[in-house]
């Protein structure tokens, strides 16, 4: 390492692969062991927090205190140290033999932090030979500077803050997505994901997939795109491809305008983010998938959830399948800290005034996002408010403008039923799950099945038939009430009711 790499190291800030430590604390075991058990890393010895160089003297006394502490983890820990300037760099390997602990316990590196678990969530995690991971594994087909994008390494380079002149090289190997044997460089999976002229030319699996359907299913497809450009591209272009299929209203008050999206656009994104991120990337014959239906937007990811987490952990608990990826991302604003990406989709689809998303794992995992009544019924609308302009953009070009306005068409918001025409639903934890569940079509069963319910009788009498009457669910073959095939949905009116309830829940 030579001092200009030192100097890429302190603009880039801490991250997974990286950490800044004053002095040598009592905590320095724990970093070891959390670099060892991930990815490895380097611990840069005479740096704060800040990134602000305060220096360390370079005795044989500390020398020793360090390789003492890396040899009494179980297993040793193997370093590399390193004086650059003020700074002792300490060069932490990735353990061939993981679980790795020091007396403390068990750790390993969250972002920029180290973080404990339990052994047998440890054993867990890497029950499979955790140590091969695909983002920092050697892509040996790959050919540098034959195969070498520069456009796209300049375009990641100016978002992720770095400053000056480095050379492309050592920015390549500092930042873990390359390594050099002898007069060669030699990309990470991570770095032809990033930056390869022809990703799938590598991999084949890695574009994503956008369509819009026709309907509530992919009977009828409108439109379908591929995008192949790389992880960067890949979010940008599905990101274009949600705004050109989906509807903008607009709301204008004396010289103002305020648009309002279909879906929450913000929540969309670190969706799509997440799911190119977490994808599991050894599954070569599936992509990662963004659809649009009429009645909601799903954005789905081979692997579902990584090894590590359940389901009941998910907006409290994060678990990077793919660090390397992940610190790509962060180092340019595309992510945030770790385990918060669930949370801010549920807090953006709440202040948008949309539905929450719904989260399903069945060896893919999917996040499914429903549209904003309040757009849905001003669509739908004849006349606007005598108090503000309402309107409508719609995105498709020319060309799509007749299949898309089918695709889109939007019934106002349906009125309670004159049965009970002044009262309103009473939103208990029960209809809240049937509500929910029937987001996408259920059968009775299913309903009382969510529901915990033995009693059928009651189940129909107390909770079904209300909600069919109030409007909040409809049958999807109203015509045969009693056949075999029916199933119930959540309406316009129900998704109102479940919005303003989330609005009231604390999340």
């Amino acid at each position: 390492m030579k001092a200009a790499d030192l100097d890429i190291l302190l603009q880039e800030g801490e991250g997974v692969m990286l950490e800044y430590k004053e002095s040598l604390s009592s905590s320095f075991a724990r970093e070891l062991v959390g670099f060892a058990n991930t990815a490895g890393g380097r611990i840069l010895l005479g740096v704060r927090d800040d990134g602000a160089v305060k220096g360390i003297a370079d005795t044989n006394p500390l020398r020793a205190r360090i390789q003492d502490i890396a040899r009494n983890c179980d297993p040793p820990v193997k370093i590399l140290l390193q004086r650059i300037g003020e700074v002792i760099v300490v060069t932490v390997r990735e353990s061939e033999s993981k679980p790795v602990q020091c007396s403390d316990g068990y750790f390993w590196r969250q972002g920029a932090v180290t973080q404990k678990l339990s052994r047998d969530e440890i054993r867990d995690l890497f029950r499979s030979e955790g140590a091969i991971r695909f983002d920092t594994s050697v892509c040996p087909r790959f050919r540098y500077p034959q195969d070498f994008d520069r456009e796209k390494y300049a375009a990641w380079l100016q978002l992720s803050g770095i400053t000056g002149r480095p050379s492309t090289e050592d920015v390549l190997v500092n930042i873990e997505t390359a390594e050099r044997s002898g007069a060669k460089l030699l990309f990470r999976n991570a770095g032809v994901l990033f930056f390869a002229k022809n990703v799938r030319h590598f991999f084949n699996q890695a574009y994503v997939t956008c369509l819009l359907a026709k309907g509530t299913d992919k009977v009828h497809i409108l439109d379908r795109k591929d995008f192949p450009g790389g992880v960067v591209a890949d979010i940008q272009d599905s990101l274009r491809f949600i705004e050109r299929n989906t509807r903008t209203a607009y709301r204008i008050e004396g010289l103002r305008r305020e648009d309002i999206p279909e879906y929450p656009m913000k929540a969309l994104r670190e969706a799509i983010t997440n799911a190119v991120m977490h994808r599991d990337w050894f599954v070569e014959g599936a992509n990662v998938f963004v659809e649009i239906y009429t009645d909601r937007l799903e954005i789905s990811s081979p692997g579902g959830l990584p090894k590590g987490m359940k389901f009941s952990d998910l907006g409290r608990k994060s678990i990077r399948r793919n660090a390397l990826l992940a610190d790509m991302l962060h180092r340019i604003t595309f992510i945030e800290k770790a385990g918060t990406g669930i949370k801010r989709m549920r807090e953006e689809a709440r202040d948008q005034h949309c539905p929450a998303p719904v989260f399903e794992e069945n060896g893919f995992f999917t996040a499914i996002f429903y549209p904003n009544p309040e757009v849905r019924a001003q669509v739908g609308a004849k006349e606007a408010p005598s108090t503000a302009q309402v309107g409508t953009e719609k995105g498709p070009g020319r060309d799509q403008a007749l299949a898309h306005e089918k695709a889109h068409e939007v019934e106002p918001t349906p009125q309670v039923p004159h049965k009970h025409p002044t009262s309103a639903p009473q939103v208990t934890p029960q209809v809240m799950i049937l509500l929910r569940t029937a987001m996408r079509e259920a059968s009775a069963a299913d309903l009382q099945s969510a529901l915990h319910l033995k009693d059928r009788v009651h189940f129909l009498k107390n909770y079904l038939e209300p909600s069919l009457d109030k409007g909040l669910i409809e049958r999807t073959i109203p015509d045969k009430p009693r056949s075999s095939k029916q199933r119930y949905r959540t309406t316009s009116a129900g998704r109102t009711v479940l919005a303003n309830a989330e609005k009231e829940t604390p999340s």
